[in-house]
């Protein structure tokens, strides 16, 4: 097996600061608002400005990024933000989370943004710390989940005082007033998921134990015209733990996506038990994926985990994990240096670490993440933000084990980057499915071509079942390469990226 290695990259200085109110979140979002197909940086500042990144790589060769934020930008008290093409017209749009008024910000190319002029979500001054995205059927415009932290107006907080969460779906050409998704318990991390394949994306909620009231757990909410909580008639297993963050993807090849969920203490890997019921069971301890202490460091008490990131950062064929850690601020009960996981998965389904031997066991306070190839390479590299220190990219230079080949799916109108979209891949010897999702991790996520690692394979089939549900005929592609995978009828066009 190819041992990864990373080298970290000299950026700008930048860093998540503030108080209480940002002790969580701290969220970067990675896409490419350039045109140039080289991912972007947008990194949450707290009490700093945001900063926006620009990806000045060499494709193929070194990794750098420039720190030009346009003023649009540069706001402060932003605890995260998600890509998300909004409006159909082909530009990446920037979701900007935020303690206080929630942005809904246009993609006008080159990097720019501003508000939308005619598209805006009812004024709010929450503590807004998940979100995710997706389409229902019928509608031109995304259905949008605004996860809240700590209702900062309680008398009686902060504690035991969970704010409600919000779902706003679209009204005509708008958004109206949110509907409340009651009761809240401190949610860090959400995710629109159609976790049984059945057409319908559900919404899975991680909550913070911490601020927990009485008989809080994680949830998953039912996408029916009245949104309701799954429940154990629904096979839904009651669950409680200190959620941070959620991340989604077929890890053991059954179809389904299994989801990792980060913690304080004991990270939660779990497979979706079959598709009939949302049955998610833990995955064994031997599996090696709890990563419930420090690896190095000396610094024996609990770990805390924040995002995780999935990916074939070998492109052996197999997914890894990459966690980030870090002291919620000065907790005495959690371990102060705590470095970032990489969780290598090996052939027989169970994960070795390989944090500290790659470089990145980083002990600063770790919070949002992004893992996209920063220069075309064909390897995975990783940019991670910090409170209270210096945000930290790292290139990845392992000698591959394998082969690779980045989709990019692409529909017209509306839903331009086909959420909801499933990918398959047939290397021959196996299948490799994904979930196009947006949503999910700590407080940010990437936007971008779906990479995956081949192993061996130098040529697979394609195919694609679309958000409506319709599929394509399969396709023969080369890997080592990128395509854009442009809808036609139910089939597609492969285009360079």
């Amino acid at each position: 097996m190819a041992e990864p290695r990373f080298e970290q990259v000299d950026i700008a200085a930048h860093e998540y600061t503030g108080g209480w109110e940002h002790f969580v979140g701290g969220g970067l979002a990675g896409f490419d608002c350039d045109g140039d197909t080289l991912p972007e940086l947008f990194a949450a500042g707290g009490e700093n400005p945001a900063a926006l990144f620009r990806n000045t790589s060499k494709p193929g060769g070194t990794v750098s990024f420039v720190k030009e934020t346009p003023e649009s930008l540069a706001i402060t008290g932003v605890t995260g933000a998600y890509p998300l093409e909004i409006d159909g017209d082909g530009v990446t749009d920037l979701v900007v989370l935020r303690v206080g008024e929630n942005s809904l910000l246009q993609g006008l190319g080159e990097c720019h943004f501003a508000p939308f002029p005619d598209l805006k979500l009812p004024a709010s001054d929450r503590w807004t710390t998940a979100f995710s995205a997706t389409w229902e059927a019928g509608n031109r415009l995304p259905t949008l989940a605004f996860g809240n932290y700590v209702d900062r107006s309680n008398p009686d907080g902060p504690f035991e005082a969970c704010d409600r969460n919000e779902l706003f779906r679209p009204t005509g050409n708008g958004y109206g007033d949110p509907m409340p998704l009651e009761p809240g318990f401190c949610a860090l991390s959400m995710l629109f998921s159609d976790w049984g394949r059945h057409g319908r994306a559900d919404l899975r909620v991680s909550n913070d134990r911490h601020y927990y009231v009485r008989d809080g757990e994680e949830q998953m909410w039912a996408m029916e015209t009245d949104p309701r909580l799954l429940t154990a008639r629904d096979g839904w297993r009651s669950y409680s733990i200190w959620g941070m963050g959620i991340g989604s993807r077929d890890m053991n090849g059954d179809g389904l996506p299994d989801v990792y969920l980060t913690s304080m203490a004991d990270q939660k890997f779990q497979y979706l038990a079959g598709h009939e019921a949302p049955e998610f069971v833990d995955a064994p301890y031997a599996a090696g994926t709890t990563a419930h202490r420090p690896y190095t460091g000396g610094d024996g008490r609990p770990s805390t985990g924040w995002h995780v990131a999935l990916g074939d950062v070998q492109n052996d064929g197999l997914d890894d994990m990459f966690v980030t850690k870090g002291n919620v601020d000065q907790m005495p009960g959690s371990a102060m240096d705590d470095p970032n996981n990489l969780l290598l998965q090996l052939p027989n389904g169970g994960f070795a670490e390989a944090g500290d031997s790659a470089g990145v066991a980083s002990f600063a306070r770790g919070r949002g993440a992004a893992m996209a190839d920063f220069n075309a390479d064909g390897l995975l590299d990783i940019a991670v933000m910090n409170r209270r220190a210096a945000m930290e990219v790292y290139r990845n230079v392992t000698e591959p084990e394998g082969t690779w080949i980045g989709i990019l799916p692409r529909q017209a109108i509306s839903n331009t980057d086909a959420i909801g979209s499933w990918i398959e891949i047939d290397t021959g010897d196996r299948m490799i499915v994904r979930e196009v999702t947006v949503g999910g991790g700590h407080a940010g996520g990437t936007l971008g071509p779906q990479h995956f690692g081949l192993g061996d394979s130098t040529q697979v089939k394609l195919r694609v079942i679309w958000p409506d549900g319709a599929t394509s005929a399969w396709q023969g592609l080369e890997a080592g390469k990128t395509y854009v995978v442009a809808r036609v009828g139910n089939d597609f066009d492969t285009l360079p990226y």
